[in-house]
């Protein structure tokens, strides 16, 4: 078992004093909880550091050589201590988050600009993948907090509920588009279900998709279907945002009577690990940019 920092300190005042019952005096405790605790330290060390005598004490060699080291390392544990107390008041250091790139498009920005701001000693490390994946690495201790889409409960996880969006089949408006081609991210849950659905209502509407054309970028996936190459899979948020950043209204719901597929975006942590004050202002952050901006401005 190591040795407290209290231990090594009783130790060190033993070693400058030789004399038990004056260490005790000078650091206000009794003589048998010095002495106990000099025990303690050997047994952990497993060496006397002691030699007792009627006139008092005396250091072995371990004894010596562990005062001469031991200062040094109380020297340590007192920058650690106080490096690690600055992490809970003052915010610094580097946050990492986790999210799909199509949420990190239309979430980020909303967030990012205001904390990289107004807290000059702090760093933001961003990962991009499948929500599964990052979820993955946030149970894991390898991202901080994770911006995903319907998330599993973990035991380990909390999880928040920051919106929701509509996944549903999209098409360019107005203008011709390629009627039996579907343009998907195949990976996707979403897609996966849409398409067991939309057998189901498709020959009734006379929907008949014949080829595919798979892009791993919703945001490619928007591209496509507004120049009318396909009709697309994708969530309504990312649909309004193509629509804001190119300025035109070429997007449209494929029907009303298509298939759609609710998300749950979610932000997920592990409470134990993000107790400093940059994590907190992080959550702070984030939660508040989807209850103001990112929710309101693609509603």
């Amino acid at each position: 078992m190591l040795p407290s920092p209290a231990e090594i300190q009783y130790f060190l005042e033993v070693a400058e004093t030789l004399n038990i019952s004056r260490a005790a005096e000078r650091l206000g405790i009794t003589q048998p909880t010095l002495s106990l605790s000099v025990q303690r330290l050997e047994q952990s060390l497993g060496s006397p550091l002691l030699l007792r005598g009627k006139t008092g004490v005396r250091l072995t060699k371990t004894g010596a050589k562990f005062a001469a080291q031991a200062k040094t390392l109380l020297e340590q544990w007192d920058r650690l201590k106080s490096d690690a107390i600055s992490d809970e008041r003052e915010v610094k250091g580097r946050v990492s988050v986790g999210c799909h790139i199509s949420v990190a498009l239309y979430s980020l920005p909303f967030f990012a600009s205001k904390l990289m701001a107004e807290f000059p000693e702090l760093e933001l490390a961003y990962h991009h993948d499948l929500s599964r994946k990052i979820t993955e690495r946030v149970v894991s201790f390898e991202t901080d907090f994770g911006i995903v889409v319907n998330p599993v409960a973990h035991p380990d996880l909390r999880i928040v509920q920051l919106a929701t969006d509509e996944v549903t089949f999209w098409k360019t408006h107005p203008g011709p588009y390629v009627k039996d081609v579907l343009i998907c991210e195949p990976e996707l849950i979403q897609t996966q279900s849409l398409l067991t659905k939309m057998k189901r209502v498709a020959p009734a509407q006379g929907w008949e998709f014949r080829r595919f054309m798979h892009s791993s970028s919703l945001e490619v996936v928007a591209s496509l279907v507004a120049s009318g190459a396909g009709v697309g899979i994708l969530p309504t948020r990312v649909a309004q945002m193509y629509k804001e950043k190119h300025g035109e209204d070429r997007l449209k719901p494929l029907s009303s009577k298509a298939p759609s597929f609710e998300d749950k975006i979610c932000l997920v942590y592990r409470p134990e690990a993000q107790k400093s004050a940059a994590s907190r202002a992080v959550l702070r952050a984030i939660e508040a940019s989807f209850k103001k901006g990112a929710t309101n401005s693609l509603a």
